[in-house]
């Protein structure tokens, strides 16, 4: 039987946070991964992958925008030929794990993990016991409770395709559907018949309703058609295609059904309930301290039920380590704070939010001011012929920021700026002074027009 101070199950970003760091603190540490492909979703199908897409997809769509307005023509994308650059990247990147891992001189088991006690996993068939262990297992693509659902590819095999057909439908209306749908748009088949099939009544449900409704409009005039409320009954293969029959009696005919309805948690073969662990569909329940109901084990990233993001898989991926390592007598305690985490929609325009949405604080009848404004016509859009540009920003009484939504390219930039204003508690009246100071004109010190409005001490 092995024997270690930590377990780190899954090699992915949060998994390398966490071995690394501990390593570097004297830790002895062990990696187990059962995919052939160590390395994470983040750095081989989401991420850093659909980036390569985004960078060439956003290039192609400000050109377009610029056509007569100082572009004479714009580029058209070409989707192998972004593939090729990203297959480049990703290639090296199961072995380079596994070469940095030994690097480290971090122990790495190839194999599938289960736990057999509170202490001890199983992995293919060898036994390994340690003081602590950390789930970093991820997630995988959501499986879809439809009838032919074998015709489905997964997001992952998307961003592996050779090349676009003319016609695609994009199961779900969450990240994964709008962000393709963009890139497929700007990097596809000329005039492309973009579909996104949403089950619920709106989209994009963690974001701001009337946000979303202005990206719907963005992404219309781009030939993506985006439909709420369709339950879809069947997908069924035909010679040319495929068909899609929904419980409303309509018909799609398409050549290509992507799965875009999300990822669940990868936790299945775990064997958590040996262990002592509670879960629920969300994933593996864990507390502020990113401590599991067992205490020898924590989870983090995707596979815990918190917010599946890849910063914030890092940063509990430290705090994580952090606590093991007050254990061990080595550091002090963490919590993770998730009172301030942006999330970034990668379409063009860009979405992006912190903080509370519009809807939440009417829902818990919390007083608020708001500044909105949308289709902006602020020399920064005009610059880059950019037409459904808008803004939200939300504040309490004390004039702090409660959330904060922003359509735009370059979106990102401004969105964080934001995030750190409200994990330092920095008032709307403080933060208008900070960016009246950014490089001008810019998106940043574009932010000082979207504060005006809420300013306490009013500037004519």
């Amino acid at each position: 039987m092995n024997v270690t101070d930590v377990v780190v199950v899954g090699s992915g970003t949060s998994g390398q946070t966490a071995a690394f760091y501990l390593k570097e603190k004297g830790v002895n540490v062990t990696v187990v991964e059962k995919t052939d492909r160590p390395g994470g979703t983040c750095a081989l199908a989401g991420c850093q992958p659909k980036k390569w897409f985004y960078e060439a997809a956003e290039a192609v769509a400000k050109t377009r925008h610029l056509e007569g307005k100082g572009i004479v023509a714009a580029p058209q994308g070409n989707w192998t030929q972004v593939l090729k650059q990203k297959q480049q990247f990703t290639s090296s990147i199961p072995e380079g794990t596994i070469q940095n891992f030994k690097k480290a001189g971090i122990d790495f088991m190839a194999g599938a993990a289960t736990f057999i006690d509170d202490k001890t996993l199983l992995v293919d068939g060898k036994r390994i016991q340690a003081k602590f262990f950390i789930l970093a297992t991820g997630a995988e693509p959501i499986s879809l409770p439809i009838e032919g659902k074998e015709h489905v590819i997964t997001s992952n095999a998307f961003l592996d395709m050779d090349a676009l057909p003319p016609s695609i439908c994009f199961i779900g209306g969450g990240f994964i559907s709008f962000e393709f749908a963009h890139f497929a748009a700007r990097l596809g088949s000329t005039n492309p018949r973009l579909v996104i099939l949403e089950v619920v009544d709106r989209p994009l449900g963690p974001f701001d309703a009337e946000m979303v409704e202005l990206l719907v409009e963005a992404s219309k005039d781009e030939g993506i058609d985006v439909r709420s409320g369709v339950e879809i009954e069947a997908i069924e293969k035909h010679t040319k295609g495929f068909l899609i029959r929904t419980a409303q009696g309509a018909k799609l005919e398409t050549d290509l059904v992507v799965n875009g309805a999300g990822r669940v948690p990868d936790i299945d073969i775990l064997g958590l309930n040996a262990a002592g662990i509670e879960h629920s569909k969300r994933g593996i329940i864990v507390d502020q301290s990113l401590r599991t109901s067992n205490p020898h084990v924590f989870a983090v990233g995707d596979c815990a039920a918190t917010i599946q993001l890849a910063r914030v898989a890092d940063k509990e991926a430290q705090v994580a380590t952090e606590n093991i390592l007050a254990e061990l007598d080595l550091g002090q305690k963490s919590t993770m704070d998730y009172s301030a985490v942006p999330a970034i929609l990668f379409t063009y325009p860009q979405l992006a939010m912190v903080g509370r949405t519009e809807d939440s604080l009417k829902q818990n009848g919390q007083s608020y001011q708001k500044s909105f404004a949308k289709n902006l016509g602020w020399p920064t859009y005009k610059r880059v012929g950019l037409k459904h540009a808008a803004y939200k920003i939300l504040t309490d009484a004390s004039n702090h920021i409660l959330g904060a939504h922003i359509l735009s390219d370059a979106a990102s930039g401004m969105i964080n700026t934001v995030k750190q204003a409200m994990l330092n508690e920095t008032t709307v009246d403080e933060l208008y002074q900070q960016t009246i100071v950014s490089p001008y004109p810019t998106r940043e010190s574009d932010l000082s027009y979207m504060l005006k409005p809420l300013l306490v001490n009013k500037i004519p």
